[in-house]
């Protein structure tokens, strides 16, 4: 028995990178995942079920609003529920780190549109089960990068901390539905998409390393620990909060 058995959790973003390992981690404790990306991630619901796990697999726009609810649909047709939400679909790996006045605005509202509404439907759809079942974890992924106000990216960085402040207002409106809503905040992650980007090579990375109390890289796999935590009855007394997870490059 696993740590999330009995629980059915949606995780989006997750055909790759950071979400994929999110979802294995996930099933690996015992949930029954709902699982999206733009392109369905058959690969990673392939793994799952080969270990054993439950998924299933969709393909979702998280700016959609009726794609999102229908993630939530089917979701909960499969299985019967939904007790976790980890909204992990973003934009980052493929930004390039540009100033201010670089940025245009179709660039800003498209990491807008993905990293802050995206989120909202996300949890905008799930919210009426998790009333039903007087219970639920939603967890938003932020970034450390809003804790130190990293330049570059502003445009990414102002949508984390969006993430943070509307993690912080649903947390105090739902509570006394019994649903908790917390933050994971990762740091600078070696993903297939980072490492994809050569703006994320050589002293960029080196420098963010340096900063760090645990002087490495840092692997989606390291992340996943914090998400259990975040998804599991561990973590029942907390809302409202962010977790910094990036080796001591900020100390929140």
């Amino acid at each position: 028995m696993g740590r999330l058995s009995g629980k059915v959790a949606i995780v989006t973003g997750a055909a790759q990178g950071i979400g994929a390992a999110y979802a294995k981690a996930l099933a690996a404790e015992g949930a029954k995942l709902g699982l999206c990306d733009l392109k369905a991630p058959d690969a990673v619901v392939k793994e799952i079920t080969a270990a054993g796990g439950e998924a299933l697999s969709l393909a979702c726009d998280v700016t959609d609003a009726r794609a999102v609810a229908n993630l939530a649909a089917e979701t909960e047709r499969a299985f019967g529920g939904i007790h976790i939400l980890v909204n992990n679909a973003g934009i980052f790996a493929s930004l390039a780190l540009k100033p201010m006045s670089e940025i245009d605005s179709k660039e800003w509202d498209l990491v807008m549109a993905v990293n802050v509404r995206g989120s909202f439907e996300c949890a905008k759809a799930v919210l009426p089960v998790m009333r039903r079942q007087k219970y639920g974890k939603i967890i938003n992924i932020a970034s450390g990068t809003v804790f130190k106000g990293a330049p570059m990216l502003l445009h990414y960085v102002s949508s984390k901390g969006a993430v943070v402040a509307m993690t912080r207002a649903l947390a105090r409106e739902v509570g006394g539905d019994g649903i908790r809503v917390n933050c994971l905040a990762p740091g600078l992650t070696m993903s297939e998409g980072v490492l994809a980007n050569s703006d994320w090579a050589g002293a960029v990375v080196a420098n963010n390393v340096a900063s760090r109390c645990i002087k490495r890289d840092a692997t989606p796999e390291d992340l996943t620990g914090a998400v259990v935590f975040l998804a599991s009855a561990e973590s029942d007394f907390m809302s409202g909060q962010t977790m910094v997870v990036d080796g001591g490059s900020v100390t929140h």
